[in-house]
């Protein structure tokens, strides 16, 4: 076991000595490459019109996110209506999603206390 730590030190390292040294030219060939995404000159007026145009798109998408839920909600009603033609699949998949579920929540509640499982640090 400590000799596979010891080697994934050395790759960590070795990747970090990689970005440092390669880092900065990723950087700005891609920014080169995306450059007519930039705004120039970057004023606040101009940050403020993009901000109230990404506010605005996203208004206007919550339509079809609902119209998109509802269809979810219709779908898992019919399934429950016709629980007796589920396969034993579709029952599998639906227990490994719910499991899933819950296994992120239990991570964030966790992450959430600062890596303990006993409680918060005061």
């Amino acid at each position: 076991m400590a000799s596979k730590l010891i080697q994934v030190q050395s790759k960590a390292c070795e990747a970090s000595k990689f970005v440092a040294k390669h880092g900065t030219s990723y950087y700005r060939q891609l920014l080169e490459k995306n450059k007519h995404y930039i705004q120039e000159p970057a004023t606040v007026d101009k940050c403020q019109e993009l901000s109230k145009q990404l506010l605005y798109t996203r208004l206007a998408s919550i339509p079809g996110r609902c119209e998109t839920f509802r269809k979810e909600v219709d779908y898992a009603k019919n399934l429950w209506k016709n629980r007796t033609d589920l396969k034993v699949e579709d029952a599998g998949i639906a227990a490994f999603f719910g499991l899933e579920c819950f296994a992120w929540y239990c991570a964030g509640e966790i992450i959430g206390r600062g890596f303990t499982f006993t409680g918060y640090y005061p």
